[in-house]
């Protein structure tokens, strides 16, 4: 990367390669002819192996919040109840689709810095008895904090005849997430995160019991009704007009990630993320984040005293020409949120860390301005 561009250090959207840019100058096309058939059947297939799963995908032209509230509607009825581990904003907002669409939400909470523990869920679980479904935020972006359970979850959520939902937005491809083998029903990602794309698709996978549900009850919603996509893509169609040129760019940030291969991404992501981590505390910034869960694509941090968020990420970027993210919420003018994902590498992450060692030395240095008396 060119040294004058600026590094999107952000937990998404994340840099994109050249070849992946390019390929959005692909021709405009007939979304019902056969040249994008060959298109979207290819893009479903390197889907499948991207979730390692044999079952069925899909792509929405959505955010990824737009995945996660197909997910739901699919899922949830009036009246139907789910479990949902909260702890953080991503985390919450999706408790509040499922009340949204009629839902009951039994939260699991806990602290920030913390997710729910197995024991804790397991517990709500079993109090709760009988649940439509189990919907896990696998890595919360606005604290930093990865859930390291998916795979008992789901085997738990199963005990109970509940389907297991997984949001792994921003954590899919920096985290193995074998839907198949975990037995996974739905897992959301987006293409703005590890997968390196531009943003604007939601993906997910649909295990044969949701299909099978969604056959007998089908959703009330119309752009997110699963089945219909099913049923489109299965002849290499969309319902709907498709984002065409970020479905070219899909398209090739897919063939770039098989080609480094799925096992090999997944180690940078938690080879720079120790790097990260380790630079980001030698510069003075606490991860938020216990150590037990803390994210390997999303490294939240506390600034130290007397540094003004938005002034330093501001100054950050136009200085040293490095993005960053700051908190929400609670979160809010008290942490700094750095990506770790995508096309993340050595140098990145070294650049970011000097940038940031310098920006904060600077800030904290500064002559402080008088007040007149």
């Amino acid at each position: 990367m060119d040294k004058s561009q600026k590094l999107i250090m952000l937990p998404g959207p994340t840099n994109v390669s050249e070849r992946v840019m390019q390929a959005m100058l692909g021709p405009i096309i007939n979304h019902r002819g056969d040249s994008f058939r060959e298109l979207y059947k290819g893009v479903l297939d390197k889907t499948r192996r991207f979730f390692q799963t044999q079952g069925d995908v899909v792509v929405f032209t959505s955010s990824g919040t737009g995945g996660v509230e197909a997910a739901v509607l699919n899922v949830i009825r009036p009246g139907d109840v789910a479990v949902i581990p909260v702890f953080g904003e991503f985390s919450g907002r999706l408790a509040e689709t499922v009340e949204l669409a009629g839902g009951k939400a039994v939260l699991v909470e806990s602290p920030p810095g913390t997710a729910p523990t197995i024991e804790a869920l397991r517990a709500a679980m079993e109090k709760q008895r009988t649940f439509k479904a189990l919907f896990l935020v696998h890595n919360e972006t606005s604290t930093g904090v990865a859930a390291p359970y998916v795979e008992e979850a789901t085997r738990m959520a199963h005990e109970h005849g509940a389907l297991a939902v997984i949001d792994a937005i921003s954590s899919l491809g920096g985290y193995a997430i074998p839907v198949d083998k975990w037995g996974v029903d739905m897992c959301i990602t987006g293409s703005q995160k590890c997968i390196a794309a531009p943003p604007g698709l939601a993906l997910m996978s649909v295990g044969k019991g949701v299909v099978e549900f969604l056959r007998k009850s089908p959703p009330k919603t119309r752009y997110f009704e699963i089945p219909r996509y099913l049923e489109y893509g299965a002849k290499g169609e969309t319902p709907f007009t498709p984002a065409l040129p970020l479905f070219y760019a899909l398209d090739e940030a897919l063939n770039e990630l098989l080609e480094e291969g799925l096992a090999r991404r997944v180690e940078r992501h938690d080879e720079m993320s120790v790097l990260l981590y380790d630079g980001l505390a030698k510069a003075g910034l606490k991860p938020v984040a216990e150590k037990a869960v803390r994210s390997k694509t999303v490294v939240a941090s506390y600034y130290p005293p007397g540094v003004e968020d938005a002034g330093f990420r501001k100054a950050l970027a136009r200085e040293k020409g490095v993005v960053i993210a700051g908190g929400f919420g609670p979160f809010a003018g008290k942490v700094c949120r750095v990506g770790c994902m995508g096309q993340i590498n050595r140098s990145y992450v070294e650049r970011t860390l000097t940038a940031i060692s310098e920006m904060l030395s600077s800030s904290l240095n500064a002559p402080k301005p008088i007040n007149p008396s």
